[in-house]
């Protein structure tokens, strides 16, 4: 069987997994505010890479203009910096958890 150590860092890593953009891991740790900070930061990334694409609205839905004359706004830099810099440190505390289950007492 797991020890309780090995138990939480499975868990964990199971929570993080699974609900990383809802912020889920960071609820299940006590930390709410945390949570709904990054429930919110996530929903800002993705709301505005949405909203900045080079491909949305009516027009391009229909064939009203042609892919030449898409044009990219220089301010989705921002989000996908954002959204690189949040999906580094989510992979960075998954290894955290994995090393955390790595070394528990047996």
């Amino acid at each position: 069987m797991l020890r309780k150590e090995e138990k939480k860092a499975l868990t964990r890593l199971l929570v993080l997994s699974i609900g990383w953009g809802l912020g889920l891991d960071r609820f299940y740790e006590g930390r709410t505010r945390d949570g709904f900070l990054a429930l919110l930061g996530w929903g800002i990334i993705f709301g505005s890479l949405m909203f900045l694409s080079p491909c949305h609205g009516y027009d391009y839905v229909e064939g009203g203009k042609d892919m030449a004359e898409m044009s990219l706004n220089p301010l989705i830099i921002a989000p996908l910096g954002l959204g690189i810099y949040g999906a580094v440190m989510v992979v960075r505390k998954g290894f955290r958890l994995l090393r955390q289950f790595e070394t528990a007492e047996n």
